[in-house]
């Protein structure tokens, strides 16, 4: 099974995609940025990450889709913004015919770093435990790691979720 998991976002949104095989073991296929300019408009950043996303789809063909829930947050604009991204990427894996499953930031965390309230250094390195010193930050530029360690992150949650603890 090959798992495309999402960490939304309107700027930055991180995607990784991991195989396994039902045995336990789980495999990095990639993972990255979908990035937008902040000087572009809301319509053509939206343009933007169904366009980037369904190239990743295209070229990985993931069986299911993983994403982390919106979680409202103090800045009502933001939440709005990251839920018209949110929507994209719904109707990005709805056209690709991809079952959705989404997933609370507190679930993701108690599963995959024992600790529901677990920050972005915990979780970079739960997910490392569970998929070896291989996923490390790019070198160069702005990575903005912890957004693809979060997309990892929740694709772990799908298949733990699925298969029972890991």
């Amino acid at each position: 099974m090959v798992i495309l998991g999402i960490d939304p976002g309107t700027a930055t949104t991180g995607y990784g995609i991991i195989e396994t095989n039902g045995d336990k073991t789980i495999k990095v296929i990639e993972y990255g940025l979908i990035e937008t300019s902040k000087d572009t408009s809301a319509g053509k950043r939206l343009a933007s990450i169904q366009i980037q996303l369904s190239k990743i789809i295209s070229d990985h063909k993931p069986d299911v889709l993983a994403i982390e829930k919106l979680f409202f947050a103090t800045n009502a604009k933001t939440a709005i913004r990251v839920g018209q991204a949110q929507g994209v990427m719904l109707y990005s894996a709805a056209i690709a015919g991809i079952p959705v499953y989404e997933y609370a930031p507190g679930s993701i965390k108690k599963i995959v770093s024992g600790n529901g309230r677990a920050d972005k250094l915990d979780i970079q390195k739960a997910v490392r435990k569970f998929l070896g010193a291989k996923v490390r930050k790019k070198k160069g530029g702005k990575t903005h790691f912890d957004n693809a360690a979060d997309a990892l992150a929740v694709a772990i949650c799908h298949i733990t979720n699925q298969n029972g603890k890991i």
